[in-house]
C-alpha cells in the first residue's frame, strides 16, 4: 500500500502531466492573419463573437516627437473636427451604434482605435481614416481644450510619486528616445512647441503609410482589406519628415527627487525587447515572474521572491515588470509605499537578486515559467491583445507580434539563461530613481548596486 506522502506525490506528478497538455494554446488561436492593402499594412484575426476591435497604429510616440508634447497632443486632438464631420457629429453617430472611440500612446507608438459591433466595421474604418488624413487643426480648439487637458495630465503627473520614479528610470536609462517621457514633465516645452500648425505637420508625418499599420479583432480579413482600400487612398505616400530615433543605447545611473506627497523607488536593468525586435529574450519575462512581488493567489504572499522579501511590510506595494520595446527592454523593480519601508526593502531586493545568480528553487523556476506563459496567453485572450505591438511590429519589422509564439518561447527558458541575465545585470550599472523623503530612502551604492 502507498503512503499518504507517496500517494500525493504520484498525485500531483499526474495532474501536472495533464495540465501540461492542456495548457497548449490550440493552433493558431492567436494567430494574425497580414495583408497590404492601398500601401498600409495590417493585420487581423477573426476571433467569434459580435464585437470588433480596430486600431490605428502610427510610430509617433515620444521617442519620436520633435518637440515635447506633440505625441500628447496628437491623443487628445484624435475624433475632433474632420474636414467632413463636426466633433458631435462623430460623437452621436458613434453613440447610436453603440461603438467606443479610444486614443492611447506609449513612448513608441500613438494608438488610435475603436470598439463595435462587428457589422459597423466599414463606418469605423471610414472614421478613423478621416481621423489620419481629415482632422482640422485649429488655434482655438488647441489653447482652449487641447492645452489645458494637457496641464491636467502635467498636474497629475507631478503629483504621483510612482509616475515620476519610473519616467526618471527610463531618462536614466536610455537618455533620449525611449528616456522621453511620457507625460510632460515640465510646462514651459510643451507650452512654447505646442501649436495648431506644428501638430498638423507632426500628424502629415505619424499618419503617412510608411508610418502606420491597422489591427483589427474580431473582424474578417477580406472585409477589413476591401474597406482599407475603399477609406485610406488619400492617406500620405511619404511623411513630411522622417521620424527617426537610434538604436536604443543602455546607460544607467542615479537621480533622487524630493516630494512630499508619497515615496517610491525604481531598480531597473536591461531587459529584452520585444519578440519582433533583434534583442529578444525570453527568459526576461520568466525572472520578471519569479521576482514579481503582487501575489496572484488570495490571501497568499505567493511564491514570488520579492512578495515573500515584503512580508514585513504588508503595506507596501512592490511589483517587477518586463518593459518591452522595439529595439531594447527595461525590467523594473517599483515599489511605493513608506520611506522606511522601501529602505528596509530595497535591500532585500539585490539579496534576492544575487540569490538567483548562485541558483534557483528547481519549483520556483517551474512556477516563475508557468506564470510568465499564462501571462502571455492571458493577455493574448482579451480584445485589445498585443494590438500595439503587432502594429509597432508590422511598421518597423514587417512582422506582427505572435502571441501563442511567445508563450511557446517561454518553454525554451533555462535556469543558467535566467542566471546569466541576472549576472549581467549586477555587473553593469543599475537605473536607480527615488522620490520622495530622500532623508530615508536609501542610495543606490547602499543597498549594493552598481551607478
Amino acid at each position: 500500500m502507498l503512503s499518504r506522502s507517496a500517494f500525493r506525490q504520484a498525485t500531483r506528478q499526474s495532474w501536472l502531466q495533464q495540465r501540461r497538455g492542456m495548457a497548449a494554446p490550440a493552433s493558431g488561436s492567436f494567430q494574425y492573419q497580414v495583408g497590404e492593402a492601398s500601401g498600409i499594412k495590417f493585420a487581423s484575426r477573426d476571433t467569434p463573437g459580435p464585437i470588433g476591435t480596430l486600431g490605428l497604429v502610427a510610430q509617433a510616440g515620444t521617442r519620436y516627437e520633435a518637440f515635447p508634447g506633440l505625441a500628447e497632443g496628437l491623443k487628445k486632438y484624435a475624433f475632433k473636427n474632420t474636414d467632413r464631420r463636426t466633433t458631435l457629429r462623430i460623437q452621436r453617430e458613434s453613440e447610436l451604434l453603440g461603438g467606443s472611440l479610444v486614443s492611447t500612446h506609449s513612448r513608441e507608438n500613438l494608438v488610435t482605435g475603436a470598439k463595435f459591433f462587428r457589422d459597423d466595421l466599414p463606418y469605423f474604418v471610414e472614421l478613423l481614416a478621416e481621423v489620419a488624413t481629415q482632422t482640422s487643426y485649429r488655434n482655438h480648439v488647441m489653447q482652449e481644450e487641447i492645452i489645458p487637458l494637457i496641464a491636467l495630465d502635467h498636474k497629475k503627473f507631478l503629483a504621483s510619486t510612482s509616475a515620476m520614479a519610473m519616467s526618471s528610470a527610463h531618462a536614466l536609462a536610455f537618455h533620449r528616445g525611449l528616456g522621453n517621457p511620457v507625460k510632460p514633465s515640465s510646462t514651459t516645452p510643451y507650452v512654447k512647441y505646442l501649436t495648431a500648425d506644428a501638430l498638423e505637420e507632426y500628424a502629415q508625418t505619424a499618419y503617412a503609410k510608411p508610418s502606420i499599420a491597422i489591427v483589427g479583432n474580431g473582424v474578417d480579413h477580406a472585409e477589413l482589406s476591401k474597406w482599407i482600400n475603399e477609406f485610406f487612398g488619400d492617406a500620405r505616400k511619404s511623411p513630411l519628415q522622417q521620424l527617426t530615433s537610434p538604436q536604443s543605447k543602455y546607460y544607467g545611473g542615479e537621480e533622487r527627487i524630493a516630494h512630499g506627497s508619497g515615496n517610491s523607488m525604481v531598480i531597473a536593468f536591461p531587459g529584452s525587447s520585444s519578440p519582433t525586435g533583434g534583442f529578444y529574450k525570453p527568459e526576461a519575462a520568466v525572472l520578471a515572474a519569479l521576482l514579481g512581488g503582487e501575489s496572484t493567489i488570495k490571501w497568499s504572499p505567493g511564491f514570488s521572491l520579492l512578495g515573500k522579501a515584503a512580508q514585513d511590510a504588508p503595506s507596501m506595494h512592490i511589483a517587477t515588470k518586463s518593459n518591452i520595446y522595439t529595439d531594447a527592454g527595461l525590467l523594473t523593480i517599483a515599489m511605493n509605499g513608506s520611506a522606511t519601508d522601501i529602505r528596509n526593502t530595497a535591500s532585500k531586493v539585490v539579496e534576492a537578486l544575487k540569490g538567483i545568480a548562485q541558483g534557483i528553487s528547481k519549483e520556483d523556476f517551474q512556477k516563475a515559467k508557468a506564470l510568465a506563459k499564462f501571462k502571455e496567453l492571458e493577455y493574448g485572450s482579451e480584445p485589445q491583445a498585443a494590438l500595439e505591438l503587432t502594429g509597432a511590429g508590422l511598421v518597423r519589422d514587417n512582422k506582427p507580434y505572435q502571441i501563442d509564439e511567445v508563450a511557446k518561447s517561454v518553454d525554451s527558458v533555462t535556469e543558467d539563461k535566467v542566471k546569466q541575465l541576472v549576472k549581467e545585470a549586477l555587473e553593469n550599472r543599475a537605473s536607480v530613481s527615488a522620490v520622495g523623503d530622500l532623508y530615508i530612502l536609501p542610495f543606490a551604492e547602499e543597498i549594493g548596486l552598481k551607478v
